[in-house]
């Protein structure tokens, strides 16, 4: 009987816990606004319809929208998020879900079609990470190949080097050692990574439970590298850094 109600208190703990965590009443990360004083978020369909004025008025920074995924998926809110970011002054650009059993020239062109350069836009972004990703893809190093024909072809249409968004399994798993000339957008949000982690990433996502004025539920939260600005994302990669 005991241990029977220990499992019920524990399961009702771990409920509560879970429940206060997505109801954003508990923050793993709080990124100090002096060190990070430039944060964003970054939204899919996901998030329903965003009310873009007041997640300026809240104070967002910049924000990045899910365009597209594979070789045929389109995002069903990315124009209207596209424009509506552009009108409330939000600095945006666009990012796609690289899927791991597609061939990388196809989801270029997809990602191209739905995303195409924009003068005004933050780099374009490649979203790798296994969780939502297909399970059939064989070896790891033809993922990567496939990766870097994308890459290549974003970059070329962009004229800027694409941005790597990665959890640090994708990164240690997909990437290796290899790709080094590119920026890192990685996710941590259990803790803070240290600014020479991560081959010195630029952009931190440190929350998936935050909730901002003009969005409903939970949307993912990021920060600037510390001393690093909004324009020098377009620029290509520090001294010493091998590119595509």
């Amino acid at each position: 009987m005991r241990i029977g109600l220990l499992a019920v208190a524990l399961i009702a703990f771990a409920g509560l816990g879970l429940a206060l965590y997505r109801s954003d009443a508990v923050q793993l990360n709080r990124p100090d606004p002096e060190k990070f004083p430039i944060a964003g978020i970054d939204v899919s369909h996901h998030q329903g319809e965003v009310d873009w004025a007041r997640v300026a008025e809240a104070g967002v920074a910049f924000a990045y929208l899910k365009s597209s995924e594979g070789r045929d998926f389109r995002d069903t809110r990315f124009e209207q998020n596209w424009s509506e970011a552009a009108k409330a002054g939000i600095p945006r650009g666009a990012y796609h879900f690289f899927t791991f059993c597609s061939p990388g020239a196809a989801q270029a062109a997809h990602f191209l079609e739905t995303a195409p350069p924009a003068p005004d836009a933050l780099p374009p972004v490649a979203d790798v990470e296994f969780v939502g990703n297909c399970t059939e893809y064989g070896e790891l190093a033809k993922v990567r190949d496939e990766l870097e024909i994308f890459l290549r072809a974003v970059e070329q249409a962009w004229r800027v080097k694409p941005i790597l968004y990665l959890t640090p399994e994708s990164l240690e798993r997909v990437i290796g050692s290899e790709l080094t000339g590119l920026p890192i957008w990685i996710r941590s949000v259990f803790s803070q990574p240290g600014l020479d982690e991560y081959r010195g990433w630029v952009l931190w996502q440190f929350s998936d439970n935050s909730r901002i004025p003009g969005i409903a539920g939970p949307v993912d939260r990021n920060v600037l590298r510390p001393g690093l600005s909004l324009a020098e994302l377009t620029r290509p990669a520090g001294p010493g850094r091998r590119g595509l």
